[in-house]
């Protein structure tokens, strides 16, 4: 049986041998992997390999991102502590629970209603910071509580996601992969009345999909 500490030496291992050789360098992000339990978030019998460098299923053809992917994503957004963040697809319940020690507020959408509870109860065994969660359709954003300092996307879109970047604020940053050609990760940026665009890096993502089961 696995102990507790084993599964912090793995969390420090993670941290040391994946994320800060890889360009991770944000102190608070680095902080957050070490204390948020991943394994605590996939199925129990994966033991240690729960901080591995790669992705595993959840469920209905849906991931959890490998840790490297999910550290490079939010530290291109530059979450601050007084930031509101809107994260869609909850998934796991594992990038919420990074987001919330680092932002002031996360408000995250999930569309499968069997994972949505299965993260939130994952969360609830642990401390956060302040997360609300939602079933709904994520590609509608989550127009009653915007507009967002950041907002994070963990699957893939088709093109650019106007409605959600319509729920940005005016200095808000909005991460995304877009399978429009090659599948790459894109940062937006609103600035001065206006939305630029930075192509970062190659990736592969679940689609994201309208609706709700």
């Amino acid at each position: 049986m696995e102990t507790a500490i084993d599964y912090r030496i793995a969390r420090r291992r993670m941290v040391e041998e994946q994320l800060m050789p890889r360009g991770i360098t944000d102190q608070r992000i680095l902080d957050a992997f070490l204390a948020v339990p991943r394994h605590l978030f996939i199925d129990p019998a994966l033991g240690k390999r729960a901080y591995d460098d790669c992705s595993f299923p959840i469920g209905h053809d849906q991931t959890i991102s490998q840790p490297f992917t999910i550290a490079f994503m939010v530290q291109a957004l530059e979450i601050g502590p007084e930031d509101r963040v809107l994260e869609i697809g909850t998934g796991s319940g594992y990038q919420s629970a990074i987001l919330s020690l680092l932002a002031k507020e996360v408000y995250s959408i999930e569309r499968i209603t069997s994972l949505a509870e299965k993260a939130g109860n994952a969360l609830r065994s642990m401390r956060t910071g302040r997360i609300r969660l939602k079933v709904g359709d994520g590609s509608k954003g989550w127009k009653g509580y915007a507009p967002y300092d950041r907002i994070i996307v963990s699957a893939a879109t088709a093109d650019k996601p106007d409605l959600l970047l319509s729920q940005l604020t005016p200095e808000g940053k909005l991460i995304v992969p877009i399978a429009e050609g090659p599948e790459h990760i894109m940062l937006f940026t609103r600035r001065n009345g206006s939305i630029s665009e930075r192509r970062l890096k190659r990736c592969a993502f679940v689609p994201l999909k309208r609706g709700v089961d």
